[in-house]
C-alpha cells in the first residue's frame, strides 16, 4: 500500500514489501478476496462445469415450473363440474336475443348458466338463468332473452352445478 499523503513522495508504508506479495500471480487479484476460484483463476474447465451445472439446474427448475402450471390449469378446467360457452347469438328484435349455448358437465348432472345481454352503451338490458339438464356430457341449447331495449351483445356470466331434488 502506498501512502500518497506522505512527504517522502509516496513510498510504500509496508516496509518495502510492495503490493505484489498480497496479489496472486494469475490475474492480479488479491488472494482470498474473491473466493476459491477468484484468486487461483479456476481455469476454463471449472467455468465450463459451473456453467453446465447452472444450465442443468435452470432447465430442471423450468420444467418443474411448467409442470406445476400445467397441473394447476388442468385441475382448474377439470375441476369445474359445469362449464359452458356462447357459440353465437342473434338479435332477433329490439326486445329479444337468441343465444346458442354449449354446456359441458358430468353425465346426469344438472347445471344453471347465467346469460346477460348488453346494449351499445354497455348497460345490461337482459339477464336469464338457463337450467341445463339431460344425460349427455355436452348439451347444446338455444335460449331466448327478453331485453328492456335493443341489445348488441350477449355473454355467458358463468355456470354452476345445480343440486337435484332429493340429494
Amino acid at each position: 500500500m502506498v501512502d500518497v499523503r506522505s512527504a517522502d513522495g509516496g513510498r510504500p508504508v509496508d516496509g518495502g514489501r510492495g503490493a505484489e506479495d498480497e496479489r496472486s500471480h494469475e490475474g492480479g487479484l488479491p488472494r482470498g478476496r474473491y473466493g476459491r476460484y477468484g484468486a487461483t483463476g479456476g481455469g476454463p474447465g471449472r467455468d465450463a462445469r459451473t456453467d453446465r451445472r447452472l444450465k442443468i439446474v435452470g432447465g430442471v427448475l423450468g420444467v418443474l415450473s411448467l409442470a406445476g402450471i400445467g397441473w394447476i390449469g388442468a385441475d382448474y378446467v377439470g375441476g369445474q363440474p359445469v362449464s359452458g360457452q356462447v357459440i353465437k347469438f342473434k338479435v332477433v328484435s329490439g326486445r329479444t336475443v337468441e343465444v346458442h349455448l354449449e354446456v359441458r358437465k358430468d353425465a346426469g348432472a344438472q347445471g344453471v348458466c347465467t346469460l346477460r345481454a348488453r346494449a351499445a352503451d354497455g348497460a345490461e338490458v337482459g339477464r336469464k338463468d338457463v337450467t341445463v339438464a339431460g344425460g349427455a356430457e355436452q348439451v347444446d341449447t338455444v335460449a331466448s332473452l327478453r331485453t328492456t331495449r335493443r341489445a348488441t351483445s350477449a355473454e355467458l356470466l358463468g355456470c354452476e352445478p345445480r343440486e337435484t331434488e332429493g340429494h
